[in-house]
């Protein structure tokens, strides 16, 4: 019995005749909406007879007249409510449940809870709470509601918005620093400009006096670029194989410790925000769209700057074995053997760079052009699920070679 936990002062039954009429007459007067009941005023002879009918009953908490009672909370100040616009509540359903308000007051206050932090939206439900805990001889806890998340369009944030749980965003790739990280910023802040936090950086920098009454807004670009940041923040090693895995995982590779799969994932590991970044960037990587290339707007002065003479080169350098042996040799005999190319036809920079990398690589954008080819290289001929989209050094230098043709 709820009178059992509340002093029977303080709780009342009280039944459904009357209630709807009561509504009715309050809104044609404009009262505030709160029970105006006769049950509250009965005498104990009236509430037993109408017990003894079997009239189902709720249990409201009396509460009393012409009193105000104030918190100050963390976010929001001094917030003070005063009772004559509360009206008795309800604190036992007739179905015999206990109501949330009634529950959260007992669970917390047994729970020894000293700080309650909360959405703003629970701040109506503060003043209920708060006489639960004076009937019940309780201590209240101190609270901070802070202000609710928003879509970007300033709209509270709901699930047509996207994903909903901790663990769709799990599933969709973002780490849990980064979340944490990202979620800690959402009406908080340390006083300065800095954005990127580890977990333990966070824990010693958080602080109730610094979270903010202006709504945040979820920005998920922002989230993502985050993500990014906390991603490169990871040893190279541990990265490089996060991204091999979600390689494989997108049916792009069969084995993501292959020495392909690791070269392949280190040419990406600076360009991705999410894991699944990669598997949108690796496929225009293996092509070699130099057709499209050269048919566009942009290529037309580095063709008038004789790009020709840089393909021959390169063709040459290939039939040769100098290009390959380049490739091996890694990093810098590659960057000396493009400077010797560059000697020769008294080229440098841009004009020597970028023909060298539609020429090898068919596309005007992309990673270093060495480490590229290198990757490919170590393509055993099984690494790729579908090699559909695999154009290695040959079928590159066969392809170059036919346009080269085409121009003479």
């Amino acid at each position: 019995m709820i009178c059992c936990v509340i002093q029977p002062a303080s709780c009342i039954p009280a039944f459904a005749e009357g209630v709807e009429a009561t509504k009715a007459e309050a809104e044609l007067k404009k009262l505030p909406p709160i029970y105006r009941g006769k049950w509250a005023s009965a005498s104990k002879e009236d509430v037993e007879a109408e017990m003894a009918k079997g009239t189902p009953y709720c249990y409201r908490f009396r509460v009393p007249k012409h009193k105000e009672y104030s918190i100050n909370d963390i976010v929001r100040g001094k917030v003070t409510w005063n009772t004559d616009n509360l009206g008795d509540f309800v604190v036992l359903r007739s179905n015999g449940l206990p109501v949330y308000n009634f529950c959260v007051a007992i669970d917390d206050a047994l729970m020894g809870i000293t700080h309650v932090l909360r959405a703003e939206e629970h701040l109506p439900n503060t003043l209920r709470q708060l006489l639960v805990y004076e009937a019940l001889g309780f201590t209240p806890p101190v609270f901070a509601h802070m202000s609710l998340i928003l879509a970007p369009d300033k709209s509270k944030l709901s699930k047509r918005h996207g994903a909903t749980s901790v663990g769709d965003f799990k599933q969709q790739g973002y780490l849990a620093p980064a979340m944490v990280n990202y979620l800690s910023l959402l009406g908080w802040n340390d006083g300065t400009e800095k954005e990127i936090y580890t977990v333990d950086e966070l824990t010693h920098a958080f602080d109730l006096d610094r979270i903010t009454k202006s709504a945040a807004v979820f920005d998920k670009v922002k989230l993502g670029w985050m993500n990014g940041q906390h991603l490169r923040a990871l040893p190279e090693a541990e990265l490089v194989s996060m991204i091999a895995g979600s390689l494989e995982s997108a049916g792009l590779l069969s084995d993501a410790s292959s020495p392909f799969a690791l070269a392949l994932s280190s040419l990406v590991k600076g360009s991705v925000d999410m894991l699944a970044d990669a598997a949108a960037q690796v496929p225009a990587l293996l092509s070699y769209p130099l057709s499209g290339t050269v048919q566009s707007e942009e290529f037309k002065p580095i063709q008038e700057d004789n790009f020709l003479e840089v393909a021959h080169a390169a063709l040459a350098a290939y039939d040769s074995g100098d290009l390959a042996a380049a490739v091996a040799g890694g990093h810098d005999t590659f960057k000396k053997w493009i400077n010797s190319v560059g000697k020769a036809q008294k080229r440098k920079g841009k004009r020597l760079f970028m023909p060298m990398r539609i020429a090898l690589t068919g596309r005007m954008q992309g990673p270093d052009v060495g480490e590229l080819l290198l990757a490919l290289s170590k393509e055993s001929g099984s690494d790729m699920v579908d090699g559909s989209s695999f154009v290695g050094l040959a079928a590159r230098m066969e392809a170059l070679r036919s346009w080269v043709d085409s121009q003479q």
